[in-house]
């Protein structure tokens, strides 16, 4: 009675099928910085893994709105950093008892991977207006001018604040340094 006209390319799946294309392509380019960026902000491979997968899940939502390739990893990063901070929304801390609580010291591994932890500790420790600024430069060699654009800041203010992290840490370190020449000395 009624017949349809039967065609393999119609607009929608033409559609979809460029979006499933750049989607690929975008997860493959840049899964594994995401990843590593998520690891960075929260330190365990478990919780980096699953917002690094919400993140590309929030990505394919909303792929359409990515006008520019070459925002693309600042978009993602910026889908990320809401997903992590979504997890905190949400979460549900448990209270440990510190006399429960077992601690321990599994000794020092090689002398990089001190320094890599001293480092990591002290970035951590900064407060996150010098902290994301740093992070984004030294993980994704990110210019002034990008950052200033990803965080929605100035670029001066960017140049400060990455100045004042660094000049921070060092101080860090030369005490430490210093410190420890006390102890040893």
């Amino acid at each position: 009675m009624f017949s349809r006209k039967q065609s393999g390319s119609t607009p929608v799946n033409t559609h979809m099928i460029s979006k499933q294309k750049r989607y690929e392509t975008l997860v493959q380019a840049l899964h594994g910085d995401i990843y590593r960026y998520a690891y960075w902000l929260v330190g365990n491979k478990a919780v980096a893994e699953d917002i690094t997968q919400e993140t590309f899940l929030r990505a394919w939502k909303s792929l359409d709105s990515l006008n520019d390739e070459k925002a693309a990893k600042s978009w993602l990063i910026t889908i990320l950093r809401r997903e992590n901070a979504r997890r905190f929304e949400r979460k549900q801390f448990d209270l440990v008892d510190m006399d429960d609580v077992t601690l321990s010291d599994d000794g020092p591994g090689h002398e990089t991977q001190l320094e890599h932890r001293e480092l990591h500790r002290l970035m951590a420790g900064l407060s996150e207006e010098y902290r994301e600024p740093l992070i984004l430069q030294i993980m994704f060699g990110f210019s002034g001018d990008e950052i200033a654009a990803q965080l929605d800041l100035n670029k001066n203010t960017v140049m400060t604040r990455l100045f004042r992290a660094r000049n921070q840490i060092k101080e860090a370190l030369d005490s430490h340094d210093s410190a420890r020449g006390r102890k040893n000395g």
